[in-house]
Parts: structure tokens; C-alpha cells; sequence
């Protein structure tokens, strides 16, 4: 994805990120595409895409365009969720199109979330590229807002020790391990680990509670951090956020009890 605007070397990084979750997806779906070719169009002459596809760009390029205005271009790599306001006039409707032709592959929607669902792991990825993204589009507002729009810096990088979330904190995020590995701590007790893929720190921001444990990076962690608000809305609009969650809870929640256990045999046997 690229941007018609000079961005700090996060969005480069998120961008990258993006694109190899895009193919360890299609690798762990394992689904034959169909073959679209696009040719190329006039400056302002853009088409739309059907709501029940998924696009990836294969080779060239394609702009997406709002009320006649280049938001973003898509280059190899990149996937394409059509709007999902499948009735929107066309005044609301975000567009697509090519100025030099470009090849698609598509893949029906239904039957890909099928599989998504069907695999953990490909449900993992999936999480982590609505999560991705959001971070993308939260980069890519600004510039066509006003000037001085403040937005969360969504993306961090943290070295061995360092803590991502401090017990006791206010929960104005929620994060997204998308590297290394982190340890979870309830005062100085060590209670859980965090592996990558999993979404965590989502329990305090939807409760609008405090952080109740703190995290530290075990190894060099990547972390992608989206604001709570946002996060309700992903959750809203994709059960399958909601599905990794729990699923990432339960075995939070697994790992916490073969710890109290296991402490528990400890403290009996002396």
C-alpha cells in the first residue's frame, strides 16, 4: 500500500507486515483464486469490485478513490476488502481503479472465512491483518484532514525486559503481539506468556477498567496498539476478532490455572 504523501518509516514497517500476513494467510487457506485482469483506465474513470470478493493485487497497481480523490494506491501483495456499504450512491461509494492495468486474484468471501474459521492459526493472521490495517488507516487520516489531528503512534518496537503494559495503568489500548514473545506478571508473580499472534490488554479497555497485570517483553517484541474505540468497532463489524479473543482468553485463562496448580503442589509439598 502505498501513500501520496511522505510518511515516517512506521507505515513503511506496517506496510511490509501487511503484506507477509497477506500471504501466510493465502498460504495456511490454501484456496485456488480466479484470475481478473483490469485494464488500464482514464485519469478520474474508476470501477467498483464485488462485495462478496476478496481481491489480491498480483501485479500492477490500483488507486482507491473517495469523492474523487486518491486516497491510496495497492501494489503487489496487497489485499482488497471491497466497502462494505454494498448499497452506498455512488457519491459514497470508495472506488477502484487501474491508470495502467493490473492483475487480481479473487477469491470468494464466504468460502475463505470458511476456512479462516477453520484454522486457528489462519484465524491468528486474520486478526493481525484487520489489526494492521486499522494501524495503516490510522496513519493515512490526517492527511486528508485538517492539520495538528493527533493519532495513536499504533506501532512499537520493545527490547528484552522492557514493559508493554504496566499494572494499574489506564486502558486506552488494545494490543496485538505480531513478534517475539512476552511474560505476564500480578505484582512481581510471573502468571502467563504472550506468543505472537495473540491479542491482549483487551479485557481492562472493553471493561473501561485498569490494567490488572503488567507485561514485559520477554524477547524483542513488535507490538501494533489500537485504541479502544477502534477496537470496539473492529469487534462490531468482524466475529472474527471475536472468536481469536476468546480464544486467546481461554488459554490465558488455561495457563493461569496450571500456574496457581502448580504453585499449589509447591506449597504442599512444603
Amino acid at each position: 500500500m502505498l501513500a501520496n504523501a511522505d510518511l515516517t518509516p512506521d507505515f513503511n514497517q506496517l506496510n511490509g507486515q501487511f503484506k507477509t500476513l497477506v500471504a501466510e494467510l493465502l498460504t495456511l487457506v490454501h484456496m485456488q483464486p480466479q484470475r481478473v485482469e483490469v485494464d488500464a483506465t482514464s485519469a478520474g474513470h474508476f470501477r467498483g469490485y464485488d462485495s462478496g470478493k476478496l481481491y489480491v493485487v498480483q501485479s500492477g497497481s490500483l488507486t482507491a478513490r473517495y469523492h474523487g480523490r486518491a486516497l491510496y494506491i495497492l501494489d503487489e501483495g496487497d489485499l482488497l476488502v471491497p466497502d462494505s456499504l454494498t448499497n452506498a450512491p455512488p457519491e459514497m461509494a470508495v472506488m477502484y481503479g487501474s491508470e495502467a492495468g493490473a492483475s487480481l486474484d479473487v477469491y470468494s468471501t464466504i468460502e475463505f472465512m470458511q476456512r479462516v474459521y477453520e484454522r486457528r492459526a489462519a484465524l491468528k493472521v486474520w486478526n493481525q491483518i484487520l489489526l494492521t490495517h486499522a494501524s495503516i488507516m490510522m496513519r493515512l487520516a490526517p492527511l486528508g484532514g485538517d492539520d495538528g489531528v493527533v493519532t495513536t503512534p499504533g506501532f512499537e518496537l520493545y527490547e528484552p525486559g522492557e514493559v508493554i503494559i504496566r499494572e494499574g495503568d489506564i486502558a486506552d489500548e488494545v494490543f496485538n503481539l505480531t513478534s517475539g514473545a512476552a511474560d505476564v506478571f500480578v505484582g512481581d508473580v510471573p502468571v502467563g506468556r504472550i506468543a505472537e499472534g495473540e491479542i491482549f490488554g483487551a479485557m481492562a479497555a472493553l471493561t473501561h477498567g485498569v490494567r490488572s497485570a503488567t507485561v514485559k517483553a520477554r524477547t524483542a517484541c513488535s507490538v501494533v496498539k489500537v485504541p479502544k474505540a477502534q477496537f470496539t468497532d473492529l469487534i462490531k463489524t468482524n466475529p472474527a476478532t471475536i472468536h481469536g479473543l476468546l480464544v486467546d482468553m481461554a488459554n490465558s485463562i488455561v495457563n493461569l490455572n496450571e500456574q496457581l496448580v502448580g504453585l499449589r503442589g509447591s506449597n504442599d509439598r512444603n
